[in-house]
Protein backbone atom coordinates (compact mmCIF):
# COMPACT_ATOMS: atom_id res chain seq x y z
CA UNK A 1 0.00 0.00 0.00
CA UNK A 2 2.91 2.27 0.57
CA UNK A 3 4.94 1.26 -2.14
CA UNK A 4 1.43 2.54 -4.39
CA UNK A 5 1.43 5.72 -2.87
CA UNK A 6 5.00 6.66 -3.24
CA UNK A 7 4.41 5.77 -7.10
CA UNK A 8 1.40 7.77 -7.24
CA UNK A 9 3.14 10.89 -5.54
CA UNK A 10 6.02 10.66 -8.26
CA UNK A 11 3.74 10.32 -10.81
CA UNK A 12 1.42 13.60 -9.16
CA UNK A 13 4.92 15.39 -8.66
CA UNK A 14 6.99 14.40 -12.15
CA UNK A 15 3.84 14.15 -14.83
CA UNK A 16 1.24 16.78 -13.42
CA UNK A 17 -0.85 17.63 -15.87
CA UNK A 18 -1.71 20.47 -14.58
CA UNK A 19 2.38 21.63 -14.81
CA UNK A 20 1.99 20.94 -18.45
CA UNK A 21 2.41 23.48 -21.04
CA UNK A 22 3.26 24.52 -24.85
CA UNK A 23 6.05 25.81 -26.48
CA UNK A 24 6.11 27.31 -29.80
CA UNK A 25 9.35 26.55 -31.55
CA UNK A 26 10.97 28.07 -34.51
CA UNK A 27 13.30 25.41 -36.18
CA UNK A 28 16.08 25.35 -39.11
CA UNK A 29 15.04 23.45 -41.95
CA UNK A 30 17.67 21.78 -42.31
CA UNK A 31 17.19 20.08 -38.31
CA UNK A 32 13.65 18.79 -39.40
CA UNK A 33 14.82 15.28 -39.39
CA UNK A 34 16.31 15.26 -35.71
CA UNK A 35 13.89 17.46 -34.52
CA UNK A 36 10.94 15.84 -35.39
CA UNK A 37 12.64 12.80 -33.30
CA UNK A 38 13.15 15.12 -30.23
CA UNK A 39 10.45 16.57 -29.90
CA UNK A 40 8.21 13.23 -29.87
CA UNK A 41 10.38 12.15 -27.16
CA UNK A 42 10.19 15.37 -24.97
CA UNK A 43 6.43 15.81 -25.02
CA UNK A 44 6.43 12.01 -24.42
CA UNK A 45 8.60 12.10 -21.24
CA UNK A 46 7.07 15.61 -19.76
CA UNK A 47 3.54 15.98 -20.66
CA UNK A 48 4.54 19.10 -22.82
CA UNK A 49 3.36 19.70 -26.34
CA UNK A 50 5.68 21.11 -28.97
CA UNK A 51 4.33 23.19 -31.85
CA UNK A 52 6.84 23.73 -34.26
CA UNK A 53 7.42 25.89 -37.03
CA UNK A 54 10.25 25.19 -39.71
CA UNK A 55 12.06 26.98 -42.16
CA UNK A 56 15.08 29.92 -42.98
CA UNK A 57 17.36 31.61 -39.95
CA UNK A 58 17.07 34.90 -42.20
CA UNK A 59 13.19 34.48 -42.43
CA UNK A 60 12.49 34.01 -38.55
CA UNK A 61 14.92 36.53 -38.20
CA UNK A 62 12.63 39.04 -39.30
CA UNK A 63 9.43 37.62 -38.03
CA UNK A 64 10.86 37.32 -34.47
CA UNK A 65 11.92 41.18 -34.98
CA UNK A 66 8.07 42.02 -35.76
CA UNK A 67 6.90 39.80 -33.11
CA UNK A 68 6.02 36.25 -34.14
CA UNK A 69 5.14 34.03 -31.14
CA UNK A 70 8.04 31.94 -30.96
CA UNK A 71 9.68 30.93 -27.47
CA UNK A 72 12.27 29.39 -29.00
CA UNK A 73 14.98 29.44 -31.91
CA UNK A 74 16.87 27.02 -33.30
CA UNK A 75 18.96 28.36 -35.47
CA UNK A 76 21.26 27.60 -38.23
CA UNK A 77 24.14 29.43 -37.21
CA UNK A 78 25.20 31.30 -34.49
CA UNK A 79 24.71 34.75 -35.48
CA UNK A 80 21.02 34.83 -35.83
CA UNK A 81 20.96 33.97 -31.78
CA UNK A 82 23.66 36.20 -30.93
CA UNK A 83 21.93 39.19 -32.27
CA UNK A 84 18.70 38.65 -30.80
CA UNK A 85 20.14 39.04 -27.93
CA UNK A 86 21.75 42.28 -29.04
CA UNK A 87 18.09 43.10 -29.92
CA UNK A 88 16.85 42.55 -26.00
CA UNK A 89 14.69 39.36 -27.77
CA UNK A 90 16.71 36.75 -26.63
CA UNK A 91 17.54 35.51 -23.08
CA UNK A 92 21.54 36.47 -22.34
CA UNK A 93 23.43 33.32 -21.54
CA UNK A 94 20.83 30.66 -22.89
CA UNK A 95 22.61 30.11 -26.03
CA UNK A 96 24.27 27.51 -26.75
CA UNK A 97 25.62 25.15 -29.80
CA UNK A 98 23.29 22.16 -30.41
CA UNK A 99 24.94 20.91 -33.40
CA UNK A 100 27.57 21.15 -35.96
CA UNK A 101 26.37 21.16 -39.43
CA UNK A 102 28.01 19.45 -42.36
CA UNK A 103 27.42 20.27 -46.21
CA UNK A 104 27.28 17.88 -49.40
CA UNK A 105 26.90 17.80 -52.84
CA UNK A 106 24.22 15.28 -53.67
CA UNK A 107 22.26 13.57 -56.78
CA UNK A 108 19.52 11.30 -56.38
CA UNK A 109 21.25 9.06 -59.33
CA UNK A 110 23.57 6.36 -57.61
CA UNK A 111 27.32 6.72 -59.25
CA UNK A 112 26.46 10.16 -60.43
CA UNK A 113 28.16 12.50 -57.93
CA UNK A 114 31.85 11.21 -57.68
CA UNK A 115 33.52 11.06 -54.38
CA UNK A 116 35.76 14.67 -55.22
CA UNK A 117 33.12 16.31 -56.66
CA UNK A 118 34.54 16.72 -59.99
CA UNK A 119 30.99 17.13 -61.28
CA UNK A 120 30.93 20.36 -60.84
CA UNK A 121 33.79 20.80 -63.39
CA UNK A 122 31.66 19.07 -66.05
CA UNK A 123 28.72 19.59 -68.97
CA UNK A 124 27.12 16.54 -67.54
CA UNK A 125 24.29 19.01 -66.21
CA UNK A 126 21.76 21.59 -66.45
CA UNK A 127 20.78 22.51 -63.20
CA UNK A 128 21.93 22.54 -59.29
CA UNK A 129 19.64 23.32 -56.65
CA UNK A 130 21.03 25.64 -53.50
CA UNK A 131 18.77 27.21 -50.97
CA UNK A 132 18.68 30.95 -51.55
CA UNK A 133 22.00 32.23 -49.97
CA UNK A 134 20.66 35.22 -49.26
CA UNK A 135 18.12 33.79 -45.88
CA UNK A 136 19.52 30.40 -45.49
CA UNK A 137 22.85 29.33 -44.18
CA UNK A 138 23.35 26.02 -46.16
CA UNK A 139 22.80 28.09 -49.12
CA UNK A 140 25.15 30.76 -48.27
CA UNK A 141 27.67 27.87 -47.08
CA UNK A 142 27.68 26.46 -50.77
CA UNK A 143 28.01 29.55 -52.46
CA UNK A 144 31.17 30.27 -50.25
CA UNK A 145 32.24 26.44 -51.15
CA UNK A 146 32.04 27.23 -54.90
CA UNK A 147 34.10 30.18 -54.80
CA UNK A 148 36.76 29.04 -52.81
CA UNK A 149 36.41 26.26 -55.80
CA UNK A 150 36.45 29.62 -58.45
CA UNK A 151 32.89 27.84 -59.74
CA UNK A 152 30.17 30.39 -59.25
CA UNK A 153 30.20 32.48 -61.95
CA UNK A 154 30.54 29.52 -64.12
CA UNK A 155 27.54 27.95 -62.48
CA UNK A 156 25.51 30.69 -61.77
CA UNK A 157 23.34 30.22 -64.89
CA UNK A 158 22.41 26.30 -63.91
CA UNK A 159 21.35 27.21 -60.18
CA UNK A 160 18.10 26.27 -59.32
CA UNK A 161 17.27 28.36 -56.06
CA UNK A 162 14.75 27.18 -53.01
CA UNK A 163 13.31 29.32 -50.66
CA UNK A 164 15.19 27.13 -48.07
CA UNK A 165 17.16 23.74 -47.81
CA UNK A 166 14.03 21.26 -47.81
CA UNK A 167 13.30 22.82 -51.20
CA UNK A 168 16.48 22.56 -52.51
CA UNK A 169 16.49 18.75 -51.01
CA UNK A 170 12.69 18.46 -52.94
CA UNK A 171 14.47 19.78 -56.17
CA UNK A 172 17.02 17.17 -56.52
CA UNK A 173 15.20 14.20 -55.13
CA UNK A 174 12.59 14.86 -57.55
CA UNK A 175 14.78 14.90 -60.35
CA UNK A 176 13.99 18.53 -61.50
CA UNK A 177 17.60 19.33 -60.53
CA UNK A 178 20.43 16.68 -61.61
CA UNK A 179 22.36 17.56 -58.34
CA UNK A 180 22.23 20.17 -55.34
CA UNK A 181 24.08 21.48 -52.23
CA UNK A 182 21.95 20.48 -49.72
CA UNK A 183 22.45 19.63 -45.34
CA UNK A 184 24.19 16.53 -44.91
CA UNK A 185 21.68 15.21 -42.46
CA UNK A 186 18.99 15.32 -44.38
CA UNK A 187 20.44 12.38 -46.36
CA UNK A 188 21.88 10.72 -43.42
CA UNK A 189 20.57 8.44 -40.76
CA UNK A 190 21.18 5.78 -38.55
CA UNK A 191 24.90 5.43 -40.24
CA UNK A 192 24.22 5.42 -43.78
CA UNK A 193 23.42 7.65 -46.90
CA UNK A 194 19.82 7.35 -48.64
CA UNK A 195 20.16 6.03 -52.08
CA UNK A 196 22.21 7.91 -54.51
CA UNK A 197 25.89 9.64 -54.80
CA UNK A 198 27.39 12.84 -52.56
CA UNK A 199 30.45 14.47 -52.03
CA UNK A 200 31.17 15.66 -48.89
CA UNK A 201 32.31 19.03 -49.19
CA UNK A 202 35.29 19.91 -46.92
CA UNK A 203 35.30 21.77 -44.27
CA UNK A 204 38.12 24.20 -45.11
CA UNK A 205 35.92 25.07 -48.18
CA UNK A 206 32.85 26.76 -46.03
CA UNK A 207 32.70 28.16 -43.01
CA UNK A 208 32.19 26.30 -39.94
CA UNK A 209 28.40 25.25 -39.79
CA UNK A 210 27.91 25.67 -35.10
CA UNK A 211 23.90 25.93 -34.89
CA UNK A 212 23.14 28.06 -31.88
CA UNK A 213 19.78 27.26 -29.96
CA UNK A 214 18.50 30.28 -27.66
CA UNK A 215 15.32 30.86 -25.23
CA UNK A 216 14.08 33.96 -27.00
CA UNK A 217 12.02 36.78 -24.82
CA UNK A 218 8.70 35.69 -25.06
CA UNK A 219 9.19 32.08 -23.91
CA UNK A 220 11.72 33.51 -20.53
CA UNK A 221 8.45 32.15 -18.26
CA UNK A 222 7.40 29.46 -20.31
CA UNK A 223 8.15 26.12 -18.12
CA UNK A 224 8.07 24.32 -21.42
CA UNK A 225 10.43 26.30 -23.51
CA UNK A 226 13.16 26.32 -20.65
CA UNK A 227 12.58 22.14 -20.47
CA UNK A 228 13.13 21.65 -24.11
CA UNK A 229 16.32 24.03 -24.23
CA UNK A 230 17.82 21.58 -21.36
CA UNK A 231 16.33 18.66 -23.07
CA UNK A 232 18.44 19.50 -26.06
CA UNK A 233 21.00 19.20 -24.12
CA UNK A 234 20.65 15.47 -22.64
CA UNK A 235 22.07 12.57 -23.90
CA UNK A 236 18.63 11.34 -25.50
CA UNK A 237 18.82 14.41 -27.82
CA UNK A 238 22.89 14.18 -28.32
CA UNK A 239 22.22 10.87 -29.65
CA UNK A 240 19.29 11.52 -31.81
CA UNK A 241 21.35 14.45 -33.16
CA UNK A 242 24.36 12.35 -33.51
CA UNK A 243 22.38 9.75 -35.56
CA UNK A 244 21.86 12.58 -38.38
CA UNK A 245 25.24 12.72 -39.04
CA UNK A 246 25.99 16.26 -37.01
CA UNK A 247 28.75 16.64 -34.84
CA UNK A 248 27.85 18.01 -30.83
Amino acid sequence: MRIKLFMLLVIYFFYNPSQAAAVNVAVAANFSGPMQKIASAFDQSTGHKTIIAYGTVGKFYAQIKSGAPFDLLISADQETPEQLEKDNLAVAESRFTYAIGKLVLWSSRPGFVDEHGDILKKDDFKHIAIANPKVAVYGEAAIEALNKLGLTQQLQARFVTGENITQAYQFVSSGNAELGFIAWSQIYEEGRAIPGSYWLVPQDLYPSLRQDAVLLTRGKDNVAAKDLLAFLRSDTAKNIIRSYGYDN
